[in-house]
């Protein structure tokens, strides 16, 4: 069980770094316990669980880690975390982005290393609701994962590529996947040591890389790379939500689409992901005026 501390070099949120990584209430490849994060992943070096908890006393990070692993893991901790993340490379032009910078000045992009640990999951994301995506990304780990190691049994580690390929079509169909999105993922693990390159390019050739899959598009490589690399521009086009929130954050106007989005965000070219994102922390989103979109469950069909 190896650990190690780590400094951070400024204000350091812990939760709100991370917590991006968690992909809904009862994810088995992610955990908050007593104040401590827990993720299970599949790295390099085989499955791996990382236990990681904030020590204001002593100033910085701690971590452990299990399983084949665990010492990659550690050594990529600093990353994770976001030191080499520069939130000061964000010039607030709004208000509201300079006040929720300054409400939370510990707000770093985790960068994981892994592409396909957050390409799977947002695939699972597209076109339907985030509850729909939330379940099957639960029922085809706690189905087709393996135990994480370490001492928190519930954890799972997702499947590697051949472990995914060999689940059958009625397995996804039970998940809720329908069949473009379990052909998308398919079609990525075939090439996973191709998708993985894409965690040491940079935003432009990894987008590329990995839109160059049937079924994968700019939302989809925008919401992986945010995560595989921390990504400050990799701004989400395409999204339901996320022009109407923006928009509505910056003019007070409802009903913004991708386009008008992207002129309000110009100003912060090459930093527009950590700007929405600081956008979203705000809160400052525009009242509900229809009743929330239904879920669908294909597996009763």
């Amino acid at each position: 069980m190896p650990a190690r501390t780590w400094l951070p070099p400024g204000p350091f949120d812990l939760h709100r770094t991370l917590g991006v990584l968690q992909r809904g209430p009862g994810d088995p490849a992610f955990a908050v316990r007593g104040g401590e994060l827990w993720r299970a992943c599949r790295t390099p070096q085989g499955p791996g669980t990382l236990r990681v908890a904030a020590r204001p006393a002593a100033g910085g990070v701690e971590a452990e880690a299990w399983g084949p692993g665990a010492d990659w893991l550690l050594a990529y901790l600093p990353d994770l975390l976001g030191e080499s993340d520069d939130p000061a490379q964000l010039t607030a032009r709004h208000r509201i982005v300079h006040e929720a910078r300054r409400r939370h000045p510990g707000v770093r992009l985790a960068r994981t290393g892994l592409v396909l640990e957050s390409l799977i999951p947002s695939v699972l994301e597209q076109k339907v609701t985030s509850d729909e995506a939330y379940r099957a990304w639960r029922l085809l780990l706690q189905r087709h994962g393996e135990p994480a190691p370490g001492p928190w049994e519930r954890m799972r580690v997702m499947p590697d590529p051949r472990g995914w390929a060999l689940i059958p079509s009625w397995e996804w169909h039970r998940a809720g996947v329908d069949a473009k999105r379990s052909s998308t993922i398919l079609r990525a693990v075939r090439a996973a040591r191709r998708m993985e390159e894409a965690a040491r390019m940079d935003l432009a050739d990894a987008t590329r890389r990995l839109t160059a899959i049937p079924g994968i598009g700019p939302w989809t490589a925008a919401e992986t790379l945010q995560r595989t690399l921390g990504a400050p521009d990799a701004i989400t086009v395409g999204d339901l939500h996320l022009p109407k929130i923006i928009g509505y954050a910056l003019t007070g106007r409802r009903g913004t689409t991708d386009e008008e989005m992207l002129e309000l965000l110009a100003p912060y070219e090459g930093q527009r992901h950590r700007a929405a994102r600081l956008i979203l922390l705000s809160g400052r989103v525009p009242p509900r005026r229809a009743p929330r979109f239904p879920v669908g469950d294909i597996a009763r069909l």
